[in-house]
């Protein structure tokens, strides 16, 4: 009879997968049936036996979720690196960031850097409120910081670092563990974006959880998602999606829409109600 482990695979290069249980690492193969099967992401827990020397994965169990870029699957949180300055702060890319982790069925969470670089009357921060304001957790991080804040929403989660190249995503884990000694590069201020220095997913041991740092990026595909129960996902809307007069509102150009009303008084982030909606009309093209 096979005596098998479990396990969690926290690096994968090639088909050659990290695979992380009762304190140890081990780099095992998927066994050839597995070719046909659905391939191991980072996070995937699995069953995996030893022949001899060698370890092969034979089985992937349930996954809770799963992030298609980055690759990654039973994330507990994501962590949406927004950088402020360098390159400067986008609410559009954080828009679309935030519906694609909650999506996924990730919860978001927004993660501030370089706050250090801009004036505290700055309008970036009345426009960062409404997100408080809406019940999105948010953090702030710079060089100096202590970290407290950051290191309690980590303990303990699975989180996924995602955002813009050059957010300041490698330097953050650096800063919470300087033996990581991640590459990361200076903002190409020609583009105003940094470069990719993470070239492939892996886990990291950070604040007694595990952190994925992941190659960045700045365009979002929305075309190909389930995006029919969206409104269901933003927190901006949430006390307001019973109060429409059709119960399959799309809160886009029907009559006594309760969103809309919302944010006709103030009470809904109008960057993203527009970026709900333009998501909702590309999918109705």
């Amino acid at each position: 009879m096979i005596s098998m482990l479990q396990g969690r695979i926290i690096k994968i290069i090639s088909n050659q997968s990290t695979i992380e249980f009762e304190g140890k690492q081990v780099i095992a193969r998927p066994r050839g049936k597995m070719k046909l099967e659905k391939s191991p992401l980072v996070g995937d827990l699995v069953e995996f036996e030893q022949i001899d020397d060698t370890y092969r994965i034979h089985r992937i169990l349930d996954r809770k979720n799963q992030l298609l870029r980055p690759a990654i699957a039973n994330v507990d949180q994501a962590l949406i690196v927004t950088s402020l300055k360098d390159p400067d702060y986008s609410r559009h890319l954080l828009n679309r960031l935030i519906f694609l982790v909650a999506i996924a069925g990730v919860e978001p969470v927004i993660c501030i850097t370089k706050s250090d670089l801009l004036n505290k009357d700055n309008d970036i921060f009345e426009d960062l409120k409404h997100y408080k304001d809406a019940g999105y957790k948010m953090v702030f991080t710079h060089p100096g910081s202590d970290d407290n804040e950051l290191k309690e929403v980590l303990d303990g989660k699975v989180s996924v670092l995602c955002g813009q190249s050059g957010a300041g995503k490698s330097s953050l884990l650096n800063r919470l563990d300087p033996s990581f000694k991640l590459n990361t590069q200076e903002i190409s201020k020609a583009l105003g974006r940094g470069k990719h220095t993470t070239r492939y997913c892996e886990l990291h041991h950070v604040a007694n959880g595990l952190v994925a740092d992941t190659p960045g990026f700045s365009s979002l595909d929305f075309t190909r998602l389930d995006t029919s129960h969206l409104d269901r996902l933003i927190l901006d809307f949430k006390p307001y999606l019973d109060t429409c007069r059709f119960k399959d509102c799309l809160h886009i150009n029907e009559p006594d829409c309760g969103i809309k009303q919302a944010l006709e008084d103030g009470k809904i982030n109008p960057s993203i109600y527009e970026d709900y909606k333009q998501i909702m009309s590309e999918k109705r093209r």
